[in-house]
């Protein structure tokens, strides 16, 4: 029995975050997605549960002569989202900080190149017993070239 405990355990502590990314990818889809128009998404739902202060980072190829949007969003219940966009030199492209936390980024590049996305949620409260988890979606859409 002592030996079936942890594995059991394990068992309910996976499910718990293969269903917690599973609710993420539905709230981008059904949430985020939106946040596109009238571009075309790429067809990949990047989601993640992010706590207050937490931050995670995506690269992605963009390529030269098309434009792109970039949106990011989260659970109602989180603070305000910072998202930059970096080159490889650890230039900053974009920061919606600069924007008022604005949610989305169109631009074009003159150069196909990866780019490293960053989000961060930020805190909202001092009281370490009252932070906030939710689902934060980077989203990406292009236009066609006409």
């Amino acid at each position: 029995m002592k030996k079936i405990f942890p594995l059991v355990l394990l068992f309910m502590v996976s499910i718990g975050v293969f269903d917690a990314s599973a609710q993420c990818k539905g709230f981008a889809k059904k949430i985020c997605k939106a946040a596109l128009e009238p571009y075309i998404h790429d067809g990949n739902f990047h989601a993640a549960v992010l706590t207050e202060g937490e931050e995670a980072e995506l690269y992605k190829t963009f390529y030269s002569d098309t434009e792109y949007r970039i949106a990011v969003c989260g659970s109602e219940q989180l603070p305000k989202i910072e998202f930059k966009v970096v080159d490889a030199n650890n230039t900053v492209l974009y920061s919606n900080k600069d924007h008022n936390y604005a949610t989305t980024w169109d631009f074009r590049l003159s150069a196909s190149q990866q780019l490293k996305i960053v989000v961060k949620v930020l805190t909202s409260s001092t009281n370490v017993e009252n932070v906030q988890s939710g689902c934060v979606a980077i989203m990406f859409g292009f236009k066609e070239s006409k």
